[in-house]
């Protein structure tokens, strides 16, 4: 099973049910992806809790004024069955500027405009708007 489809699958239907946070298995993967949706304000919050089965990722879920939820919808490229990567040349808008392209590269997960400002490519995760 893919957890990062998982947890990005989980934020978008937790906004669409109303809920205010959702929990997500921990990994430091998925922690540093939710730093960055958090940085580019597509969640309110995040946080490592400890449960009796084992860590929770906690993430707050973020509302437009009209109390629709900020992630509409995601979309993931690269799976497991397949990785794609991308040059900086190769990075592309989502939704002409709306959406987010979120990347792994050697400088960390970022988003597809941080990627070209800072000339890395990497492996593109997914998109996000």
């Amino acid at each position: 099973m893919d957890k990062i489809a998982n947890m990005l699958i989980t934020i978008k239907n937790g906004g669409n049910a109303g809920r205010d946070f959702v929990e997500t298995p921990y990994s430091a993967y998925k922690q540093s992806i939710a730093k960055c949706l958090f940085d580019h304000g597509l969640i309110k919050g995040y946080d490592k809790k400890k449960r009796k089965t084992g860590d929770v990722l906690e993430i707050e879920i973020n509302y437009k004024e009209n109390g629709k939820p900020t992630v509409s919808d995601v979309k993931r490229i690269s799976k497991p069955s397949r990785r794609l990567y991308a040059s900086v040349k190769e990075i592309y808008k989502v939704r002409q500027g709306f959406g987010k392209l979120v990347l792994s590269t050697p400088k960390g997960i970022m988003t597809g405009e941080d990627a070209r400002r800072e000339m890395v490519g990497g492996e593109i995760l997914f998109e996000i708007w």
